[in-house]
């Protein structure tokens, strides 16, 4: 463990001082050559909003259509699950072409229906999301000296009981002149793939660009309805349009129509494309963040080093004290002393509801394998956010694959509860497959039917529901039964001592062992709440996480905690002679979960204020109970494997007859 967390914190060093040099490059896009005059497209996501976290199709609002109708980008399975919905829209200019003052549409008079859901989108704060080259429209505001960056500009604003609408944008494209670099092929979540581009300059050609920046500034302006009446999309709008974005003016009024607009200026910039995705990854209060996880580091590791010392200073004592005894004194020993050696007989005896724990344990060892693989693989670049939806993608991925180490681990330890018998392992292997996919369908379904009521994009398509059945059952389940048979040849593992016939009774405790499970908890959770506030940051508030690197570092500490925490209570345990510790041992650990759902609420309340209704504080609640589970089976499986592991080399140590 030593040296995985040596590993995990030379990697973060070496990402972060790579980050924080002249950027880099991110694998899933590729620099696009456009030539001055060529045509460029702005495509639009689905309408967001921090106040309900519930998406919305871009055109589910009056907004003007493109001429050659509405078409869906191609879209993997992780954008689909994200609620992405990624459409052509009808922005279009030309490489290095300024233009200004154009007319996009004069949309119909405002129905009462369309005037009432404009209305409701302001007041829930929905952003417009616009995509240039695969780069958000990124926009600043000002506050206190202070620039803000946000991606996406409002669909309005209220003032003083009036509604106005955002009609006319002010775009910027930063281009950089494009220079030859010598491009690697990638792999991009997106279809992007990478191709050796020539340098059309060292011929005489014309020179070429690359888009390395794309911003917005919404603006306000009351049109003259009249005055376009019978122009067309793309003609010069009459008068000079004055945008000023301090300024409104085009208030929403039923039965009027509303007038879009729109100017585009080109700017030469100094950004290169390795450092384009900068700006949106760049993360306010890095020092602060750097030091709290530095801090966590150091506190936690301290802790564990002086209960490890401790506790492996005590074992051995013990240890010693046993093994120096002849036999006679040995069994006089056992008559005399109490504590883990008089549980001898007892302590491998067989869990109650074995083939659920076994169930639990394989489905632990499947999901902190995909979030190991899938952070790590993250950490090296190969996820990320100019490829959307690789990340949940990935993840899907190495789950299913990882049902191999699930149906192994979970039949293995079936057999060597019971002693070799294999009786029974296709049960546990289905279990297995059926537990941890069986409750986030449950959930995921629950959550569907409320954003199906909502009319939202983030509702997952019925077809996309059997995509997702044909993964279970037609991958994960076969693997998972390929991992138990695979379980089923490998040797179980046998016990060093005999277990009795007769149960040994446990003592009466002095204060209820639940209460100690539950407490220790804490413990695991401290090494993580600070990075969990910038995990719950960028889900809900729509910020970009990056910083995969110490995500790794805290995930390493939090499994050596979770295994020394559990280890230390389950040689509490047995020191009270309570030889049921299998279950404990599963819970000490996971019930870290209890702590993080219950920060989820914190952070509902008193940093999301509760959302906006009780839809989307139920789709809040449901994602982080969904996300608790997930977490409870990954470190109690950790707890439970270290704790097995512990009891098994501390009674191996014992010389018995």
């Amino acid at each position: 463990m030593a040296f995985l967390l040596r590993f995990a914190i030379l990697l973060s060093i070496s990402l972060f001082s790579i980050r924080s040099g002249h950027g880099f490059y991110l694998p899933g896009s590729y620099p696009h050559k456009y030539q001055i005059g060529d045509p460029l497209s702005v495509k639009v996501n689905s309408l967001t909003s921090f106040d309900t976290e519930i998406p919305f199709s871009y055109y589910s609002l009056p907004f003007c259509r493109p001429k050659e109708g509405i078409k869906d980008s191609a879209e993997n399975l992780g954008e689909l699950l994200m609620g992405d919905r990624i459409e052509n829209s009808p922005y279009k200019f030309k490489m290095f072409t300024n233009e200004s003052d154009i007319l996009l549409c004069r949309s119909q008079p405002l129905s009462s229906k369309d005037f009432g859901i404009l209305k409701k989108r302001i007041d829930e704060m929905y952003q417009v999301n616009l995509i240039l080259d695969n780069l958000p429209a990124i926009r600043y505001t000002k506050k206190d000296d202070y620039f803000l960056r946000w991606t996406g500009y409002p669909v309005g604003v209220k003032l003083q009981g009036v509604y106005y609408v955002f009609n006319h944008l002010k775009l910027t494209v930063l281009v950089h002149k494009y220079e030859e670099t010598s491009v690697a092929r990638v792999m991009g979540g997106t279809g992007d793939a990478a191709e050796a581009i020539p340098n059309l300059e060292k011929d005489g050609g014309p020179p070429g660009y690359m888009v390395v920046g794309f911003e917005v500034v919404q603006c306000s302006f009351q049109h003259d309805a009249e005055l376009v009446k019978n122009a067309k999309m793309y003609d010069k709008y009459p008068s000079k349009i004055q945008c000023d974005p301090m300024k409104v003016s085009a208030a929403l009024k039923e039965n009027q129509p509303v007038v879009f607009t729109y100017e585009v200026a080109f700017v030469e910039s100094d950004i290169k494309w390795p450092s384009r995705w900068d700006a949106y990854l760049k993360m306010e209060g890095a020092r602060v963040h750097w030091f709290s996880i530095l801090n966590s580091l150091m506190v936690i590791a301290f802790l564990a080093g002086i209960v490890l010392v401790i506790f492996l200073r005590t074992v051995r004592r013990d240890l010693t004290r046993y093994e120096e005894l002849d036999k006679e004194a040995q069994a006089q020993m056992n008559e005399e002393l109490s504590g883990w050696k008089l549980v001898v007989g007892d302590v491998f005896r067989a869990p109650s509801h074995p083939k659920l724990l076994c169930a639990l344990v394989g489905d632990g060892v499947q999901i902190l394998g995909m979030a190991v693989v899938t952070i790590l693989f993250a950490a090296l670049g190969f996820m990320s956010p100019a490829s959307r939806g690789t990340l949940i993608t990935g993840m899907l991925f190495f789950y299913l694959v990882l049902g191999i180490a699930a149906g192994y681990v979970a039949v293995r330890m079936w057999r060597t509860i019971g002693c070799g018998d294999y009786a029974g392992w296709v049960s546990v292997s289905w279990r297995v497959a059926c537990f941890f996919p069986g409750i986030a369908f449950s959930i995921l379904t629950v959550l569907n039917f409320l954003l199906w009521g909502s009319g939202s994009t983030g509702a997952i398509p019925f077809s996309l529901y059997v995509v997702l059945l044909l993964l279970w059952f037609c991958i994960s389940v076969p693997l998972t039964l390929i991992g138990g048979y695979l379980g089923v040849k490998a040797p179980h593992i046998e016990y060093p001592v005999r277990t009795n016939q007769i149960p040994r009774e446990i003592p009466p405790q002095k204060y209820p062992s639940w209460l100690l499970v539950l407490g220790a908890g804490t413990l695991p959770f401290g090494t993580l709440f600070i990075e969990l506030f910038f995990i719950m940051s960028s889900i809900w508030m729509g910020r970009v996480y990056y910083v995969f690197g110490f995500l790794f570092i805290v995930m390493i500490l939090l499994v050596v905690v979770c295994a020394e925490v559990s280890l230390v209570l389950t040689y509490m345990h047995l020191c009270v002679e309570d030889w049921k510790w299998w279950w404990k041992s599963f819970f000490s650990s996971g019930s870290v979960a209890i702590y993080i759902f219950l920060y989820s609420v914190n952070y509902l309340v008193f940093d999301l204020k509760s959302l906006s209704g009780p839809v989307s504080a139920t789709l809040y609640l449901g994602y982080s109970l969904f996300m608790a589970i997930a977490i409870m089976l990954a470190t109690g499986t950790v707890g439970f494997l270290s704790s097995f592991w512990f009891v098994h080399y501390l009674f191996s140590s014992v010389k018995l007859d």
